[in-house]
């Protein structure tokens, strides 16, 4: 008798760990996905979020489970890095590649790319009043007027005429905005990834 109740004390006690080490694991798989995600909205503020993603994806894989459901595969890091690095070109080829065929010196696209860092953090902070995509929105717009201000304000103190500088500010808005689309498009397929990695086994 008292080795039945022994037994079957194990038994519980096997299956309580065994559900405890299940129970952790889902939770380091949803902290996964949370971080990414949040990684993946810093890119509105001009913030590496797609990097730091990839760079959760890589401790998940190092510290978290090896096998089962909720494991990834070390090819995911790889593909993670590939789309960041994609999202990152593309940023740079719409904001550079912009500027530059409107005729901007150098100095104007470094001063559009602190104006849209700027701008983008004040977004971030003043916001618009819709629920959930309005600071998204605010970032966005504001660092595109922040890209479009620093690069006016460069050009304007080389002495170019207000009409060249007027065009040169909304190539450097368009560029900025097209890039962070783009590289939120890469950061959201590095968060899908994620998701997917934790559910496919």
């Amino acid at each position: 008798m008292i080795e039945s109740w022994s037994e079957t004390a194990t038994s519980w006690t096997i299956w309580l760990q065994d559900v405890a080490t299940i129970g952790g694991s889902i939770v380091l798989a949803l902290m996964l996905v949370l971080l990414c995600a949040m990684a993946w909205l810093l890119n509105l503020l001009t913030l590496p979020g797609n990097w730091i993603a990839v760079a959760f994806i890589g401790i998940y894989v190092w510290l978290g489970p090896q096998d089962g459901a909720i494991s990834i595969s070390t090819a995911t890091v790889g593909w993670a890095f590939a789309v960041a690095l994609l999202g990152e070109l593309l940023e740079f080829a719409a904001g550079a590649v912009g500027t530059k065929r409107a005729g901007a010196s150098r100095r104007a696209t470094l001063m559009a790319i602190v104006g849209s860092m700027v701008g983008a953090i004040a977004g971030g902070i003043v916001g618009i009043p819709i629920p959930v995509v309005g600071p998204m929105l605010a970032a966005l717009l504001f660092g595109g007027f922040g890209a479009t201000l620093g690069a006016i304000f460069a050009e304007w103190q080389d002495g170019r005429p207000w009409r060249e500088n007027w065009r040169i500010g909304r190539a450097a808005f368009w560029g900025r905005t097209a890039g962070t689309v783009g590289k939120m498009i890469a950061g959201l397929t590095i968060v899908l990834m994620s998701i997917f990695g934790v559910l496919l086994p």
